[in-house]
């Protein structure tokens, strides 16, 4: 079988694409696609557990630990105990956070919008189940 023909081909592809066109557009911001998807994800009234965070991003607790210590240098995070459990920690953004947050949700409402003007909502909704298709048997999947 040809790499080409392959689903996970296309689907490394697109995603790559998509990730360094977000990486381009978030870097006239200052932050990085990841920085800008993690801050769109925090809870601005309550904040968001590291665990959270963790499981958004597909990255372990201790792989993030790095990530979000940029983030607070960079003063757009802040760190704090659970009050309900302190043994957890809350992620809570800056007013520079909120900021940055607010640039990386334009950027992605622009983006969608273009893709939205260019792929008709019939496309749209067969790529969407298709997706979440190949990701129920990818959850599914066991070799024999």
């Amino acid at each position: 079988m040809n790499q080409q023909e392959t689903v996970d081909y296309y689907l490394k592809v697109v995603w790559q694409t998509v990730a360094n066109r977000y990486n381009q557009l978030a870097s006239e911001f200052g932050i990085t696609q990841s920085i800008g998807y993690l801050l769109i994800n925090i809870n601005e009234k309550e904040g968001t557990t590291v665990s959270q965070v963790a499981a958004l991003l597909g990255l372990k607790s201790t792989s993030l630990s790095r990530m979000l210590s940029t983030l607070e240098q960079m003063g757009l995070i802040y760190r704090e105990s659970n009050k309900g459990d302190k043994r957890s920690v809350k992620i809570h953004l800056t007013e520079l956070g909120k900021e940055k947050r607010h640039l990386a949700r334009v950027v992605v409402r622009k983006f969608n919008d273009y893709l939205n003007d260019h792929i008709s909502e019939s496309e749209k909704q067969q790529l969407i189940e298709t997706l979440k298709k190949i990701n129920q048997l990818t959850i599914d999947y066991k070799p024999e």
